[in-house]
């Protein structure tokens, strides 16, 4: 047995007088923090790479050469290090350093946003001077000046420290926020004619030390001790970023990222930040409407209870469909799933819109985190829609992995997105199969000995889901792993939890859960049901005459606008939601309701990760949580959920379903990252070889010489809900257009900035057409679900591709 003694993984360091152990390469800043020795600072941000500009964490290091000044934010750990934040000189170095910043920096305290939350201000009374010795003219700018739509800069408060602009070039990619001038004149500022445009500029507003950045929404609404806090999870889309929701006078004020090593990292997008507005919109729904006109809570309850009562009667179970759910809480998406499966008998329900794919898809393949996805040195492949459009944070996770971390980026798709730059193969072809074949080419370029995780999500509305799941399959094959893209902000939880045809709460199928549901629910449905394309066939052609909405605005946001108004028309429709969308016009019967920040409950995210929910305000006017409003339909069903609590609907979930076992509120409570669902990220992957990868099964769509294949994409500001209902971003949506190829033009004869009409079977729409090199070839590029040109009156959901011809508007 050797007597040697096991290597030490850690470094020993004396800080002020006493020894701690720090990680190796850790900063001093950082190991000072951790064992509870705060280090006044400025520029140091623990996302981003330290500079040393603002000289505010100046301490006694002595590395065996003697103590010296040195900025901790930037000497990592040695061992035998001693540090000393206390000494005189220590002290006098931060008094000096202060005193320099309060030279020209405004003594406005009571009119700045930043007042009472403020560094700057901290630091002084602990660490500053008491009085300052200048008595010249401190310096003058105009003062605010908007840099953007939603951020004001006041140049007269800026300490210099670099965290914005470092911000913006190394976190967001998007260096559009620079300093400026030399000297006592330097300045952050945006150049002439470039705005801050970024999809994330809400983060510089937060990051400020001190109140030179401050966002249009909150300027002047409330001071900090007037905030009442709750941490709670961003629902806008499927990242599931932590934030903390501030109110004041049950009026919700602000949106704050948290920072949650698991997901967000504490940045948010800008949609997710500022969406927030919706919630004290003056159109929310606040009391039910029978027939467009006001009711009682008893009456519209009880008209919708006998529409569905119709429905079973005459047609059976499977003539009532449910559409829609992303946007609920896990316990109200269980709830409606036991309402419609449990008590109603029908499977025809679709939290997906269409723009989805399978569940049994996404189940079925080796599950990625986060984290997992973005470690260094791995490969990460892109087979889905833009990130940085779609899933904001998402983008800066995959982002920092290929530009700090050095793993390997393979971008699949339709064209060039935010990430094309950043990859080291972009394979793109037109919807149809092209995939399937660049799906093979890529696995031939993997790196050996690395990692794969595949990003999954829908390339495009006018891809078939089982083109993508085919390449899907091949990259399976050579044992990646998946994180899921789909973006509803809590469609992996509505599918988890029963809201898809086909599927029971924990993932199971109909005829795998069909003896423990039973057992538990009474009864279950006895085949699948229908997706939502096939509903609103259903629906249009009267054989389906009940539609009840969840949240959902199937005339914007569905596959075909033309089928969704036929099937609205025809059917009963009963409307569960928070606004008054085109959809809803249609209803019978619209029950409001509690909308984000106005209930509790969980959601999942799009690793599977489970993440709490917490009300901070209280629904407008008679407004109530989904879950109640299906436990209240239920009883007119004559008909018992059996709870009427949210614990209560938890505790029945982790007693069910099998991915949620052993999760308990307490778990949920305690896990401040949040709890992954069995199954969900960390399952691993199997090896495999090239040679192990299926053959091309997909037959491709040949391009008609003729036409052009239609390509549909996302974009961060567009036509939904929330963010029209918001005040501060409406005004930020791209209007639509058509992206062409440059090479594209002169075949078609059609010149850059004309009028162009895409005719397709389904229907025909005007537009401008653009140029635009990340086209492919032979595809025509427009925008999803934008206010006034609504690009679904052209697509079909039955048909595989959508070729479309290109007349120019004379």
């Amino acid at each position: 047995m050797s007597d040697t003694a096991p290597a030490k993984s850690t470094v020993s360091v004396e800080i002020n007088g006493h020894t701690i152990e720090a990680n190796p390469g850790e900063l001093v800043i950082d190991a000072a923090e951790r064992n509870g020795v705060h280090i006044p600072r400025f520029c140091y941000h623990n996302r981003m790479r330290p500079v040393g500009m603002c000289r505010m964490c100046l301490v006694e290091i002595d590395q065996g050469r003697g103590p010296a000044l040195s900025p901790s934010c930037m000497i990592p750990v040695t061992e035998g290090m001693k540090v000393d934040t206390e000494s005189e000189r220590t002290r006098k170095a931060q008094d000096g350093v202060l005193e320099f910043l309060l030279i020209n920096h405004p003594l406005d305290c009571p009119v700045c946003d930043k007042g009472g939350e403020c560094p700057l201000q901290d630091n002084t009374v602990a660490y500053g001077p008491g009085e300052s010795r200048f008595v010249e003219e401190k310096r003058h700018y105009e003062k605010p000046i908007p840099i953007s739509d939603l951020v004001f800069l006041d140049r007269e408060r800026c300490i210099l420290c670099d965290r914005c602009t470092r911000f913006a070039k190394e976190v967001a990619g998007d260096p559009l926020i620079h300093f400026q001038g030399r000297g006592s004149r330097t300045e952050v500022n945006t150049f002439p004619d470039e705005p801050f445009s970024s999809y994330f500029s809400g983060n510089t507003v937060q990051i400020c030390p001190v109140g030179a950045l401050t966002s249009s929404s909150y300027r002047f609404k409330a001071r900090p001790w007037d905030l009442t806090e709750v941490e709670s999870t961003c629902t806008t889309c499927s990242v599931g970023c932590s934030v903390t929701l501030q109110s004041s006078r049950n009026r919700l004020l602000r949106t704050m990222g948290v920072d949650n090593d698991a997901t967000n990292w504490g940045w948010l997008c800008d949609r997710g930040r500022f969406d927030i507005e919706a919630v004290e919109s003056d159109n929310r729904l606040a009391e039910p409407l029978v027939d467009g006109a006001p009711a009682r809570w008893s009456d519209a309850l009880r008209k919708a209870a006998a529409a569905i009562s119709g429905a079973l009667r005459d047609v059976g179970p499977s003539g009532i469909g449910v559409i829609g759910g992303a946007r609920l809480t896990n316990e109200s998406a269980y709830a409606w799933a036991k309402l419609a499966k449990g008590v109603i008998g029908t499977d025809n329900v679709d939290a997906q819109l269409g723009d989805g794919l399978p569940g049994e898809l996404l189940f079925g393949l080796p599950r990625a985190t986060i984290a997992e996805a973005c470690a260094p040195k791995g490969t990460i492949v892109l087979l889905g829609s833009d990130p940085k459009e779609t899933l904001g944070v998402l983008y800066l996770r995959l982002r920092h992995a290929v530009v700090e971390d050095k793993a390997t980026l393979i971008e699949l798709g339709h064209g060039a997105s935010g990430l094309t730059r950043y990859a080291r193969h972009a394979l793109h072809g037109e919807p149809g199969g092209a995939l399937v074949e660049l799906a093979h080419q890529a696995v031939a370029l993997l790196p050996e000995g690395q990692p794969v995780t595949v990003v999954l999500g829908r390339t495009s509305p006018t891809e078939d889901p089982a083109v993508l799941a085919e390449a899907a399959q091949v990259f399976a094959a050579y044992g990646a792993r998946f994180l899921s893209g789909l973006t509803r902000g809590n469609v992996h939880g509505a599918l988890d939890l029963g809201l898809a045809p086909g599927l029971l709460p924990g993932r199971v199928t109909l005829d795998a859960g069909r003896s423990t549901f039973t057992d538990a629910w009474g009864s279950v449905p006895a085949g699948r049901g229908k997706s939502t394309a096939a509903m609103l066939a259903a629906a249009a052609d009267g054989s389906l005459p009940v539609l009840i909405l969840l949240g959902a605005d199937p005339i914007n946001d569905s596959a075909d606008r033309a089928l969704a108004e036929r099937a609205l028309q025809r059917a009963t429709v009963i409307a569960v939601d928070t606004f008054p969308t085109d959809s809803v016009a249609h209803a019978s019967v619209v029950l409001p309701a509690a909308g984000y920040a106005e209930t509790d409950g969980t959601t999942t995210n799009l690793e599977g990760r489970i993440l709490p929910l917490r009300q901070a305000v209280t629904p407008p006017g008679t407004a109530r949580a989904d879950w109640a409003i299906a436990v209240e339909l239920a009883t007119r069903l004559e008909a018992d959920l059996g709870f009427d609590a949210v614990e209560q609907i938890w505790a029945e979930i982790a007693s069910l379903s099998a991915a949620h076992e052993g999760i308990t509120a307490a778990a949920l409570a305690s896990a401040r990252d949040g709890v992954i669902a069995a199954g969900s990220g960390g399952s691993g992957g199997r090896p495999a070889t090239i040679d192990s990868v299926p053959a091309v099964t997909a037959k491709r769509v040949p391009l008609d010489p003729t036409k052009l294949r239609l390509v549909v994409r996302r974009t961060m500001y567009d036509g939904a809900t929330l963010t029209q209902q918001s005040r501060s971003l409406p005004s930020l949506y791209n209007d639509n257009e058509v992206r062409l190829h440059p090479l594209d033009f002169e075949k078609l004869g059609v010149d850059e900035g004309a009028d162009v009409t895409l005719v397709a079977a389904e229907g025909q729409l005007t537009l401008p057409v653009v140029s635009d090199r990340g086209v492919v070839r032979g595809t025509a590029v427009v925008l999803a679900n934008v206010p006034d040109a609504p690009v679904n009156i052209l697509l079909s959901p039955t048909s595989p591709v959508i070729d479309v011809r290109l007349e120019v508007v004379r």
